[in-house]
């Protein structure tokens, strides 16, 4: 067991992480592209239009995976953010901080296509509904760890803090999540995909939703892989300029005393014939 998660860790290695996610990232992005454009044409241009709710519906195949990629990205850095708290391990972090901006467009996109569809349903673009007062402060926590990690200087210090704000955050995650369980008097309806077939859409519309989300998965994998990769390939480049910076330092530092020792000798030196100087004048007197 021990060696299998020794196996997990060498492949998060960051120079095996370039390695095996330079082939892979190809592969991905392809089948994001396949699966995400395929979902939603299925969805909007071959089911049909809802008997109440018309040709809104077609809204659900973006809103409903953004809302569930909104969540599922935040439990996604909790998890990376532990990994870091527990292991210190560099590109948990990275992956972290990779899927923040992802996460912030995805619950960007669902309050925005809540809003549309809401007009419709409920009359108004925005109510102080449990769920979407929950995916508002979400939002807050996205665009709160971002800044996070941008006004703190020491890259180590910013992933342990922003590991803090990720557990605090969680709390509205769930709440995301569950808020039509805990509070019955939101005008946001239950869950619309479930396993339970009474509770369930319709079959026209739920293999479609699937797709949809299935798109919506490989495309968020396809970015965080490529952001992290990115996020690992500017650490490397801090180093090397912080490295560079030390050697000129170190030049520098050189060159500045060779001229101090070079201006001691001269000094010393002019002494040293001044002293001469005075001894012959003394002597001949």
């Amino acid at each position: 067991m021990a060696s299998g998660w020794n196996a997990i860790w060498e492949w998060a290695n960051p120079r095996k992480f370039m390695g095996w996610t330079d082939k892979a990232l190809p592969l991905v992005a392809v089948l994001a592209a396949i699966v995400f454009v395929g979902g939603l044409v299925w969805g909007f241009f071959f089911t049909p239009d809802d008997y109440r709710q018309g040709a809104t519906i077609k809204i659900f195949y973006i809103h409903v995976p953004s809302a569930m990629m909104a969540i599922n990205i935040w439990v996604m850095m909790l998890v990376t953010s532990l990994i870091w708290i527990v292991r210190r391990h560099h590109v948990s972090a990275l992956a972290a901080k990779a899927a923040a901006p992802i996460g912030a467009v995805m619950t960007l996109i669902a309050l925005f296509t809540g809003a549309i569809w809401g007009k419709p349903m409920w009359g108004t673009y925005w109510e102080w509904d449990p769920r979407l007062t929950s995916f508002l402060i979400l939002l807050l926590f996205y665009i709160g760890y971002m800044a996070l990690w941008e006004a703190i200087e020491n890259p180590d210090t910013a992933a342990d803090l922003t590991a803090v704000l990720c557990l605090v955050g969680s709390v509205f995650a769930l709440l995301s999540r569950y808020a039509v369980l805990f509070w019955n008097q939101g005008l946001h309806q239950g869950a619309s995909l479930s396993m339970d077939a009474e509770e369930n859409v319709a079959d026209v519309f739920w293999y479609p939703a699937l797709m949809a989300i299935a798109g919506f998965v490989l495309l968020f994998i396809t970015l965080v892989l490529l952001r992290t990769r990115t996020e690992i390939r500017q650490r490397r480049l801090q180093a090397i300029e912080m490295r560079e910076r030390v050697q000129a330092d170190d030049a520098r530092s050189r060159k500045i005393r060779r001229r101090c020792l070079c201006r001691l000798r001269c000094v010393a030196a002019f002494v040293g014939s001044v002293d001469l100087a005075l001894s012959g004048a003394v002597t001949g007197c």
